[in-house]
């Protein structure tokens, strides 16, 4: 598939949200998140306003579900969200059933390998049960308390290829990535490019001559989605 760039709503209020989306859209970005944070914060309500707001635009909602899945990605498709996320940690059944609720509502279902002690055998297990997508995720307290015990910081472009190689469906890499990192997952096969907001782009070859946000997001997103065309 053709590269898509993503930008992670990882905020705590729909105002700052929507806001960041519009820029985010202005500047070429294909696919917003509802990160955690705003759906801890905001519930239904905040993926439901995005919705409102930008309608036709793919919206993730990053649930990270562990049980209730039916359920949870029911309501979130009925708010508006086009995707949703599951765990590979869940139990198979969960991941079974979030897989049933996204054909019977028509959203897509990414499957999340966060944790798994076998990163690539994770991977494997959620396209196995269904999985559209597959979501190569480190999380925010492994890198963390890892680096604070004065090992290597772990990254998921160490075994991105072996991901990649492993499943048919499109792999999205996660997780402590810098600008760089994340505009060479392509490279790597993994399409789908997620970037973090709020956005700090301090990257010397996407600052601008204005040194407005917008426009080094936009030189990034046509960086990403020039991929290939070369």
């Amino acid at each position: 598939m053709k590269p898509i760039v993503q930008i992670s709503l990882d905020l705590t209020n729909i105002e700052e949200a929507l806001e960041t989306a519009a820029m985010a859209l202005r500047a070429g970005v294909d696919w917003l998140e509802a990160g955690t944070p705003l759906i801890l914060a905001e519930g239904l309500h905040g993926v439901r306003q995005l919705r409102e707001a930008f309608p036709g635009i793919p919206i993730v909602a990053d649930l990270k579900t562990m049980d209730g899945g039916y359920l949870e990605a029911e309501m979130m498709a009925k708010a508006g969200a086009t995707h949703v996320v599951v765990m590979a940690r869940a139990h198979e059944e969960t991941i079974k059933v979030v897989v049933e609720a996204g054909k019977d509502h028509g959203v897509k279902v990414m499957g999340d390998n966060l944790g798994c002690p076998d990163m690539v055998a994770g991977a494997k297990r959620l396209e196995d049960l269904g999985c559209d997508y597959v979501i190569h995720h480190i999380g925010y307290d492994e890198r963390r308390g890892i680096a604070a015990q004065g090992k290597a910081m772990p990254s998921p472009l160490d075994q991105l290829r072996e991901v990649v190689e492993a499943v048919k469906v499109p792999v999205q890499a996660v997780g402590g990535l810098s600008l760089e990192q994340a505009i060479q997952c392509p490279e790597y096969g993994a399409p789908l490019v997620v970037l973090g907001a709020p956005l700090t782009i301090d990257a010397d070859a996407f600052k601008t001559a204005e040194g407005d946000l917008e426009s080094s997001l936009r030189l990034i997103c046509e960086k990403i989605h020039g991929y290939g065309n070369v």
